[in-house]
């Protein structure tokens, strides 16, 4: 397998991140080619495209051995899966897949051209090792079921983001961060009201609680 390029995003870490693809679609990212894939033929036809897979390299998540059965943290953390019925990061080979929409080709300064995506789950610098386009006439299945992961469809969290720490996030990254919020990044297991939570976005340090449904956001710290 060959890393193809690498998508930079504004969450350099796991936590916070959306738990899938498209769940969070203000959040954009780019992805940038490596030296060897920047031929721009190689890009000819995908601006047809509304949106885009992309498999991708658990790098974060490497392991010399597997285990059959995870544990989903939409669960609580405490009920068993086997691997292959969930999305874990925990996988015999550690490779994802994310469905994303193309916002546009972008020409940079030093790499080439790149591709704006929306709705990416992934981590900034995360390596990506295919990609291809979403066909709705293939790809869209309609009638498809969602197993237990359908048990928590739809659950979000109001967010009440103080306006004087809101404005310390830059204004174009605002409603990527509050859509964030709103899916509550907590591992489900854990509902303590007063614990403060934090990651790391855009350059600063969110900090934030949750009590009744309702998450606090606490702190922005630059």
């Amino acid at each position: 397998m060959n890393i193809i390029a690498r998508i930079h995003t504004d969450l350099p870490t796991k936590f916070g991140l959306p738990r899938q693809s498209g769940l969070v679609d203000e959040l954009e990212g780019l992805i940038v080619f490596e030296p060897k894939y920047r031929d721009p033929e190689a890009l000819r036809g995908i601006e047809g495209f509304s949106h885009l897979w992309l498999i991708w390299e658990f790098s974060e998540a490497k392991r010399d051995s597997w285990s059959p059965t995870v544990r989903p943290p939409r669960l609580g953390g405490n009920k068993r899966m086997g691997v292959f019925a969930t999305r874990s990061p925990f996988r015999p080979n550690p490779i994802g897949l994310s469905c994303v929409t193309l916002l546009g080709i972008e020409k940079t300064k030093d790499s080439g051209l790149a591709l704006r995506v929306g709705g990416a789950d992934l981590m900034d610098g995360t390596p990506i090792l295919d990609i291809k386009p979403y066909l709705p006439i293939a790809d869209c299945r309609p009638e498809a079921t969602g197993g237990f992961a359908a048990e928590k469809a739809g659950y979000s969290v109001q967010v009440v983001f103080p306006d004087e720490e809101l404005e310390k996030i830059p204004e174009s990254k605002r409603d990527a961060l509050k859509a964030i919020l709103s899916q509550d990044p907590r591992p489900a297991y854990q509902d303590d009201p007063e614990r403060i939570y934090g990651f790391p976005y855009a350059g600063a340090e969110v900090r934030f609680r949750v009590e009744n449904g309702v998450l606090f956001v606490t702190e922005v710290e630059i």
